[in-house]
């Protein structure tokens, strides 16, 4: 018995040891695994709080923290005399912040209901913000009134994701004035903010898309600031942290008078006609007025243009998007004359005492070039054949110097080139040679051709400026001046950063003696007894000018019509060019009416109001001495 129990003991205490080891096991298994979770819990720990804790905190923040870009005020443009013409004032839009919103689909159906407006076109903002950032703000809804405004801010707690966002938008002190030169803003596209500097520009930035906001964009536009709030899991407002205030842009002061463009274009607009009127300082190249017809409505382009509008300018046949200062060209005819006169005079075939007979139309390889007087002019010289205008004369002239020479002649005075002036898309014109039609045609020039030529016709093509511009430099005597319509610039705190500075781009040489002959036809013109325009003169001003009739078509079936019954698009163009005073010369007004038929008629009393209002004080000194006079 004795030996039997100890054998049981014995194995009894095999079974303990083999059930302690494997309890031994277990608890060691169970303890690797907890200190492998423990490890794998502080590794992990470890990876989110110091590894890419700085990522997971700017995460955090931004859920909690929003900053937003604060648009910065464009700088001013004002007018040679300081007035202001371009300001800007706050405007508030409707935006959409899409990640602060759930349901979108719902959201867009509750707002167009609330404000009334086409859920289609709340639509189309949110398809062209396709592929932004949702943290971005969607523009639905631009320049709201303040009944829009406070309703939105009164109910905001049914709008999440809706936003009031305050930017600056344009002023227009002087309405449409000078709208061409000027320009207009709108939202920046995909494919303009792919060529922006990121840092600089972002989504739904308003920049220059024409004119002069474009051109100087980097001037005018500022530097954004920021604006850092804290926000609520719904994206509400909660606390301002911190706000940096943006730089505003530089201002621009132009060259533009813009009482004096205003005249102009409300001149232009009286009779509803279409066409250019530019004026400029002689002797300095300063542009006073830059006028285009119809004008631009500026007022449609704030806050975005609509297709409908922007259609309807498209589709006018007087053509407002085209800028008709520098962007339009006609054919200069008699305002050219002055150039094949030149032409002559520097060459040597005429003198100014020559004559040649004008029975009313030049015979030449078998056919007859008409003057404009069918009963001619008679025996004319040079000052008769500018004042009067005779084709005939000029004719003779143009055959006799060449058409190369006569396009050698115009580009000195600037036809024919772009003049450099800050403005976009400004067109060269056309003065044409013979290896001109040789290169554009293939074929070779016809003697015939410089007929047309020499009376500013046929292949000629300017725009008003660089009529503009010949006229003044040959009221100075022969110094072509580079226009610009920039008078300085200046920092928000009024320091100038670049300042006007007169620029030539060509002083005549010996050729200039004969410029004064030129000048004493001109004045004929308005003063002479028979002058094409003596309906432009002004009591105590002398004027010295250029009237100019150019053909559109040539039509037989319209040729026994009354010029009023003649279709519109069919009518002669209307030029008059002129510079004041004739004997110290200050101001070139050129005037281009399309369809207007004749210079003296058409085009002139335009530029007599210009000068009446440009010399006023001096017509009125002079109405007082007279008056005085007769006491």
């Amino acid at each position: 018995m004795k030996w039997s129990g100890y054998n049981n003991l014995e194995e009894l205490s095999e079974v303990d040891d083999a059930g302690l080891d494997t309890l031994k096991r277990r608890i060691g298994l169970a303890g690797f695994v907890v200190i492998c979770f423990l490890v794998l819990i502080v590794s992990r720990l470890w990876f989110l709080q110091v590894h890419r804790g700085a990522e997971y905190k700017g995460r955090a923040d931004n859920n909690r923290v929003r900053v937003s870009e604060v648009a910065a005020p464009r700088g001013n443009i004002l007018d040679i005399k300081g007035r202001e013409m371009v300001t800007n004032r706050p405007s508030f839009n409707v935006v959409l912040v899409r990640e602060d919103s759930n349901d979108v689909d719902t959201l867009i159906k509750k707002l167009a209901t609330a404000l009334e407006l086409d859920i289609s076109v709340l639509w189309d903002k949110l398809r062209e913000a396709d592929g932004k950032p949702r943290h971005i703000p969607i523009r639905l809804l631009e320049d709201v009134d303040w009944q829009t405004l406070a309703y939105v801010e009164n109910h905001n707690q049914e709008f999440p994701g809706i936003r009031i966002e305050a930017i600056p938008s344009r002023v227009y002190h002087y309405q449409d004035v000078a709208a061409h030169a000027i320009g207009y803003l709108g939202e920046i596209s995909k494919k303009e903010l792919a060529a922006r500097d990121p840092e600089i520009y972002s989504g739904g930035d308003l920049i220059g898309k024409m004119g002069l906001e474009r051109l100087h964009e980097q001037d005018l536009r500022g530097e954004k600031g920021s604006s850092s709030s804290e926000v609520n899991a719904r994206g509400f407002e909660q606390q301002l942290l911190k706000n940096i205030e943006p730089l505003p842009g530089n201002d621009i002061q132009l060259t533009l008078d813009a009482e004096l463009q205003k005249v102009a274009e409300d001149l232009m607009a009286a009779g509803d006609k279409a066409g250019a009127v530019v004026a400029m300082e002689v002797k300095t190249g300063r542009m006073l007025v830059m006028a285009s017809n119809p004008v631009l409505p500026l007022s449609q382009f704030v806050g975005g243009i609509s297709h409908k509008n922007w259609n309807a300018l498209l589709d006018n046949e007087k053509h407002p998007l085209i800028n008709k200062t520098v962007q339009a060209m006609y054919p200069p005819a008699s305002t050219y004359k002055m150039m094949t006169a030149m032409a002559g005079l520097a060459t040597g075939v005429i003198t100014p005492e020559t004559v040649f007979y004008c029975p009313g139309y030049y015979r030449f390889a078998g056919r007859r070039y008409h003057c404009w007087k069918r009963g001619g002019h008679g025996a004319v010289d040079l000052k008769r054949a500018i004042s009067e205008s005779c084709d005939v004369y000029f004719y003779q002239v143009g055959l006799k110097v060449g058409v190369d020479n006569l396009a050698k002649m115009a580009g000195k005075f600037g036809l024919g080139h772009r003049s450099g002036i800050d403005m976009e898309h400004e067109k060269g014109g056309l003065t044409p040679t013979k290896a001109w039609k040789e290169k554009k045609y293939g074929k070779k020039w016809q003697e015939g051709e410089t007929l047309s030529i020499a009376i500013g016709q046929g292949f000629n093509l300017v725009t008003p400026l660089q009529i503009c511009l010949m006229t003044a430099t040959i009221a100075n005597g022969g110094t072509r001046y580079k226009p610009q319509i920039i008078e300085k610039v200046s920092d928000p705190d009024g320091h100038v950063l670049s300042q006007f500075e007169p620029i030539i781009g060509n002083q005549m040489g010996g050729e200039k003696v004969f410029l004064k002959k030129i000048q004493q036809a001109m004045e004929e013109v308005i003063h002479g007894r028979r002058g094409t325009a003596r309906k432009v003169r002004i009591k105590g001003l002398t004027i010295a000018g250029k009237t100019g009739t150019a053909q559109v078509v040539r039509l037989k079936q319209y040729r026994h019509l009354k010029e009023e019954d003649i279709p519109y698009k069919y009518r002669d163009h209307a030029w008059f060019t002129c510079y004041a005073p004739a004997d110290d010369p200050e101001i070139a007004v050129t005037v281009l009416v399309e369809h207007g038929l004749h210079g003296g008629s058409g085009a002139g009393p335009v530029a007599r109001a210009m000068l009446e209002v440009y010399f006023a004080e001096r017509i009125e000194a002079y109405a007082e001495e007279e008056k005085n006079k007769k006491k």
